[in-house]
């Protein structure tokens, strides 16, 4: 009688050990700090100031983030009402059409050729890769818009 009864207590000492122990592994699981930034192709306007080029009633931010990591700043003033329109006429951006649109092919100067480098252009909304293309792109108020070379 005695050993059922010190089993019954070793058995519920156990049981009482398992559980606090699932319950600290199970608080330990819940990673409540963020996780290491994961380094993105965003386009983030720099600290320095924005050339203003254009003319017109409408205008937009507009960042274009090289190969290498430079950030230029610009603040696009138009008349037009989609984004690519506005950057084509002020020489911003240069491409061909395909049946996908404007496939760009140069930003504010610099190549990104997906044939010949493998690189290309990838067109921003806000910071998030854009859902449409850049000659697809209504201008928004308070939007702002970017292109980021990638592979």
């Amino acid at each position: 009688m005695q050993k059922t009864r010190f089993t019954k207590q070793v058995s519920l000492l156990v049981c009482t050990v398992l559980i606090a122990a699932i319950a600290l592994f199970a608080s330990g699981c819940n990673n409540t700090t963020p996780p290491a930034a994961e380094e993105k192709s965003t386009v983030e306007a720099p600290e320095t100031q924005a050339t203003v080029l254009g003319e017109g009633k409408t205008s937009f931010n507009f960042t274009v983030k090289d190969g290498e990591g430079n950030v230029s700043s610009f603040i696009i003033k138009t008349d037009k009402t989609v984004v690519g329109e506005a950057l084509q006429e002020l020489g911003l951006i240069e491409g061909e059409e395909s049946q996908y649109g404007l496939y760009v092919k140069k930003v504010n100067g610099i190549t990104a050729d997906y044939d010949t480098t493998g690189t290309y252009w990838a067109f921003y909304i806000n910071g998030e890769m854009a859902p449409t293309g850049v000659d697809m792109t209504e201008i928004v108020a308070g939007e702002s818009y970017g292109f980021v070379v990638s592979k």
